[in-house]
């Protein structure tokens, strides 16, 4: 081999490696899209992505009035009351109603009426070129958590928050949950202090919040809606498990190489769990840190999101601090 040969080959090398280091930094330092905040006027409208909404109407009616007191313009779904077996309609009718809310520019935000299941069947038939143009504000939990997912893959910040019928009669019986809620929508600055656990695993941490309910985040493994965690800190929450299920996921998570290079763990309510015959035999906190006792990421317990009352809102894909130790953690959002 000639020696101008040889030196342009190495050149080449050396730009593409330097190359390749950069965009794996870009990779990394990417920050995602912040939907704009709400004002007066704004429109959200109100959509049932998942699960049937028969005998609801009092509590999206209820939901209609609460963004009204707050001075928005409310659109529902046209197929929000329609029943297919155990969808909100249609597979086509849920997907109708989201990709309205998705291209219509007068809507800033759009709020599931509820969770279940049924998310996961729509995904692949949602077209968010529009969405992409005018970023908008994608609210829910539990099964929402596929959104979720797939909002965070093509870059934009999502809202992990109450959704419709999550309203009782006396809105004060979720004061702290509404206020969150409402408070994130129109850009108040975000954070909270946990209650301390004894199972908590102390360190500090950087990085992009990801995450929501662990049974979606498991099924998502292997599509191209399954988040990637290098670098960022998980949110965990779960509802009507037994135990060895939740080891299960969490061990199918752990061999396919999802926590290698995460950042942290917030482990929010894992809320009536189920009794199996063979009891587990320790509590589902220990369960946890038994399952990721190979990492040395911090893990905090007493996040207040999921399946119970107190249910605060996080914002997904935005940068966050983490400090926790046995006495308290800390979470705080990037402004």
């Amino acid at each position: 081999m000639s020696k101008k040969r040889l030196l342009l080959l190495v050149c080449c090398a050396v730009f593409f490696l330097g190359n390749t280091t950069g965009f794996a930094q870009n990779k990394t330092e990417t920050k995602l899209i912040q939907p704009p905040y709400l004002k007066a006027g704004d429109t959200v409208a109100i959509v049932a992505p998942s699960g049937v909404l028969k005998n609801r109407f009092d509590e999206v009616n209820r939901a209609k009035q609460l963004l009204e007191s707050w001075k928005l313009h409310v659109v529902i779904g046209k197929h929000v009351f329609n029943q297919a077996n155990h969808f909100a309609g249609t597979d086509q009718e849920r997907c109708e109603d989201f990709q309205m809310a998705l291209d219509d520019p007068k809507i800033k935000a759009i709020w599931s009426a509820r969770g279940g299941y049924g998310t996961v069947r729509i995904l692949d038939s949602l077209d968010y070129t529009k969405f992409l143009k005018q970023p908008k504000w994608i609210i829910g939990y539990s099964d929402i958590t596929a959104l979720h997912n797939q909002i965070h893959n093509l870059g934009v910040q999502s809202l992990h928050a109450i959704m419709g019928v999550s309203l009782p009669e006396n809105l004060e019986d979720i004061a702290d949950s509404i206020a969150t809620f409402k408070n994130t929508l129109f850009g108040q600055p975000l954070r909270y202090a946990l209650k301390g656990s004894k199972y908590n695993k102390s360190g500090d941490a950087n990085g992009v919040l990801v995450g929501g309910n662990l049974t979606i985040l498991h099924t998502m493994l292997g599509s191209k809606d399954s988040i990637d965690t290098d670098g960022k800190i998980l949110f965990i929450e779960e509802i009507g498990e037994y135990k060895y299920h939740i080891d299960r996921m969490l061990q199918s998570l752990k061999r396919a190489g999802y926590f290698d290079n995460c950042k942290g763990v917030i482990v929010g309510d894992m809320s009536r769990m189920r009794k199996n015959t063979t009891l587990w035999g320790t509590s589902i906190e220990q369960l946890i840190l038994d399952a990721l006792s190979d990492y040395n990421f911090p893990i905090a317990f007493n996040m207040p999101a999921g399946h119970e009352k107190d249910n605060r809102a996080l914002i997904l894909g935005r940068q966050v601090v983490l400090k926790v130790d046995k006495s308290k953690s800390t979470l705080i959002f990037e402004e």
